[in-house]
């Protein structure tokens, strides 16, 4: 390959990357500023990516038997319950309570997907599941659990719940797995359709299930979890 061609490839990465940083942000943005505003205004966010999360659902089970329509609004309820759930949440002593569990799951959650991109990318190695998704690796978990540990324990300093960094980053391992499970659904559920991404409504992304399929699983998780160790008020 010569040195134009190499450049022209590496101009089209740097510039689906910049696409992807843009919209990531724009995203994170939009959900931060709902997260903190709470009220009407994180339901009706919550409420709207609902809509799109089972209207991208039903394109991906569109020849599928309707019990598997049905399956998609359980898919994307109990997790978007679950979020409302844990921003509403009350803590005596925490006044942002319900607004920090959020964060930290969602911190640990993207911790997890980067921590797993890097690792997989730098080091390599046996894959995770080739079958479902061919660029996973054991590495990228690892990666990702170790990403989500810090973070988990970075957040305990601001989150009322799990209620020690030990405990904080133990949690945060759990997430990562849970997470990593739920994006491996979500590329078996393309890829028995033959379907690259879920829609095309965020640039360089994809689809919204394609970014929030690690929170689809872990959100109803965090909210067991504490509904039975927590203690809110």
């Amino acid at each position: 390959m010569d040195t134009s061609e190499t450049l022209k490839q590496a101009a089209s990465s740097w510039a689906g990357l910049r696409t992807r940083v843009i919209s990531g942000v724009v995203m994170a943005v939009m959900m931060l500023g709902a997260l903190w505003l709470g009220g009407w205004v994180f339901i009706l966010l919550v409420v709207a990516a609902a809509l799109q999360m089972i209207r991208e659902w039903d394109a991906l089970t569109a020849k599928d038997p309707y019990y598997c329509k049905a399956a998609g609004v359980a898919y994307v309820a109990v997790p978007s319950a679950s979020l409302v759930w844990l921003r509403e949440l009350q803590f005596a002593d925490h006044p942002h309570g319900g607004a920090a569990l959020v964060l930290y799951a969602l911190l640990v959650v993207w911790a997890t997907d980067i921590g797993a991109f890097f690792a997989g990318r730098r080091i390599g190695g046996p894959k995770l599941a080739p079958v479902i998704s061919p660029n996973k690796t054991w590495a990228g978990l690892g990666g990702g659990m170790v990403a989500a540990a810090i973070v988990g324990g970075i957040c305990s300093n601001f989150t009322p719940y799990p209620p020690s960094w030990i405990a904080a980053m133990d949690l945060g391992v759990v997430l990562a797995v849970i997470s990593q499970a739920g994006d491996l659904f979500e590329s078996w559920l393309k890829r028995r359709v033959g379907a690259k991404d879920s829609g095309t409504l965020i640039p360089g992304h994809g689809g919204l299930l394609d970014r929030v399929d690690g929170l689809v699983f872990t959100l109803p998780l965090f909210a067991l979890l504490l509904s039975l160790y927590g203690s809110a008020s």
